[in-house]
């Protein structure tokens, strides 16, 4: 494990992705998931399956994170999957998660910063020579 500058901000990720994918495994969360949404706004009969790839994916990326390996693939598909989901779901919804709103985007922002600042810790800047 790679105790560099992202350290924290990996380890923070991937316990987000972890807990947005796990207990849906158990309780039931991914199949309502894919059955009551995805397949009603048009992905049936494939709902359910693409629901277990996204939460798996997550999982994958969660590992990832906290082995500091593979990154580019991790962040790249998270962040896929997470501007679909402002696209899907969030971005109706409006800025704010809770307080001046509910389920807006705000929370998949702060991820894809999170995860761009994961893959580019020093930013986008190109380095000096010199």
């Amino acid at each position: 494990m790679n105790l560099n500058s992202t350290f924290l901000l990996r380890i923070a990720v991937a316990i987000i992705l972890l807990m947005h994918s796990v207990p849906g495994m158990f309780n039931g969360g991914i199949t309502a998931f894919g059955n009551l949404y995805l397949n009603q706004v048009g992905f049936a009969p494939i709902g359910l399956y693409l629901a277990w790839v996204i939460k798996l994916s997550h999982v994958a990326a969660a590992v990832c994170l906290i082995l500091d390996r593979y990154l580019k693939w991790a962040v790249l598909i998270t962040i896929a999957i997470l501007l679909v989901g402002i696209g899907m779901i969030h971005g109706r919804e409006g800025w704010f998660v809770v307080g001046g709103g509910r389920n807006g985007v705000e929370f998949n922002f702060l991820l894809i910063a999170s995860l761009l600042t994961i893959l580019f810790p020093s930013g986008f800047a190109k380095e000096k020579i010199g």
